[in-house]
């Protein structure tokens, strides 16, 4: 859906300033992928980038570094079982189902995000991994948010910071603030796995906020699956060593867990068929084996970045850009219209607005900087980096620290290189063909 080149403000305290949000009502989406074995075809034309160089949906497109606590990563089992909340398990639930569910809610938390430069909310569900407050979860739950709440099983409420992500795995784990002696899942070792397997999946199923148990048996291992999102940055994935399981996993799920008979966890959920433009087939939901997420949030943990983890925030100018590969400004406000420049709203769709808190109908202006390449801003984000060194809609962005700039792509190739708090050079030409260089500091934007 978007990219993003920067955040309008940095984090400060626990959770980040941002701009106030248009007097409109927000949408809302429940976080689960949904998948096809062979591909599948998102909402969103743009693939979301770790720069935060925003890319705004094209407007004829349907719209649908804090430091982590101390403490261990791999927590024991709790001490005793604590029921889960009110309206956890259907009046249908079994004794045996009821039993895992009260192993494994009490260590549950039901996240809320707010995706306030797509004017949305969204709701899935995390796993505390850590009595300080770690909590795993999946990166498309966490992905574009500006903020991130969590509730716990006792009903407590906590703002949530991002520790570190990896959108190629598919994970994320998320800090509480302020948080202590909280109860964490069960872990079980999910190597041991067996086709028939019985398992229990547990999640914010559909936004209720309440968590939702579901039975089934594993179906398959080790699959690859193709994965998307309908309403997020990264618009397609293919994850790996999948559990494949016939418990109906649904949006609001992901991030939950997969347990076992022993009320262990063995799996966090990640992909059902009821979204996008998934098929109906003999298994409903997929799971990244426990093991594996887990050790990437160790590797979060520790602060070891790679090219698929990133630490924190991703940096932030504070633009809305085009999308595509060809570097002329030009077919890029093209695209970004419909591919006919009259798309929703066409050309000049946006007006006198000197700046924008969402990208909701966002067109490409009607005047454009007459530059044969570069980046083309569709628009800045109020209050952000950009807007501070007057960079305009219709400016196309041709340099950074010298290196010429081209297609997005590229732009959101070299700002990813930077980190929050660098200051950077970046030139650019307005509209009215002024050519201007500033120096314009990095602050940090929504993981993507």
């Amino acid at each position: 859906m978007q990219d993003y080149s920067g955040y309008g403000q940095p984090p400060s305290g626990p959770t980040m300033p941002m701009p106030p949000m248009p007097p409109r009502p927000p949408r809302r989406r429940v976080g689960a992928l949904s998948y096809l074995l062979v591909a599948l075809a998102a909402g969103a034309l743009g693939a979301g980038s770790v720069v935060a160089l925003y890319h705004p949906t094209a407007s004829n497109t349907s719209q649908a570094s804090p430091q982590p606590s101390s403490g261990a990563l791999n927590p024991a089992p709790p001490s005793s079982a604590v029921p889960p909340q009110p309206g956890s398990a259907s009046p249908s639930t079994s004794a045996g189902e009821q039993a895992i569910v009260n192993k494994v809610a009490p260590g549950l938390v039901i996240i809320n995000t707010t995706l306030q430069y797509n004017s949305e909310n969204a709701a899935a569900t995390g796993m505390v991994i850590n009595p300080d407050g770690l909590v795993l979860t999946n990166n498309h739950v966490i992905e574009d948010s500006t903020s991130i709440t969590a509730r716990t099983a006792n009903g407590h409420q906590y703002q949530a910071k991002v520790v570190g992500y990896d959108v190629t795995g598919d994970i994320a784990l998320i800090q509480l603030q302020g948080a202590s002696g909280l109860t964490t899942v069960p872990i079980g070792n999910s190597s041991s796995l067996k086709t028939g397997d019985s398992v229990v999946g547990m999640g914010n199923a559909e936004g209720q906020n309440a968590i939702v148990p579901v039975t089934g048996q594993v179906t398959a291992l080790n699959q690859t699956i193709t994965a998307g999102d309908e309403g997020g940055s990264v618009t397609q994935e293919t994850l790996h060593n999948m559990i494949q399981t016939n418990a109906n996993i649904v949006s609001g799920d992901s991030g939950g867990p997969l347990a076992n008979s022993a009320g262990q966890v063995i799996g966090m959920d990640t992909a059902g068929n009821d979204g996008g433009f998934a098929v109906q087939q003999n298994s409903s939901g997929y799971a990244i084996p426990i093991a594996n997420a887990l050790a990437v949030a160790q590797q979060i943990r520790q602060g070891q970045a790679s090219s698929t983890v990133v630490i924190g925030y991703p940096p932030f100018m504070g633009v809305y850009i085009g999308q595509g590969s060809n570097s002329d400004p030009q077919a890029q406000a093209e695209l970004q219209n419909g591919g006919s420049g009259s798309g929703f709203g066409g050309f000049g769709g946006n007006g006198n607005q000197n700046c924008y808190t969402s990208d909701r109908n966002l067109a490409a202006p009607a005047n454009i900087a007459n530059v044969n390449s570069g980046t083309l801003i569709i628009g800045t984000i109020c209050g952000g980096p950009a807007m501070a060194a007057g960079m305009t809609a219709g400016s196309v962005i041709t340099a950074v620290n010298g290196q010429a700039i081209g297609a997005p792509a590229s732009l959101t190739g070299v700002v990813s290189k930077f980190k929050p708090g660098t200051t950077i050079k970046v030139s650019w030409v307005s509209p009215s063909g002024q050519r201007s260089t500033s120096s314009i500091k990095l602050t940090a934007g929504p993981p993507l």
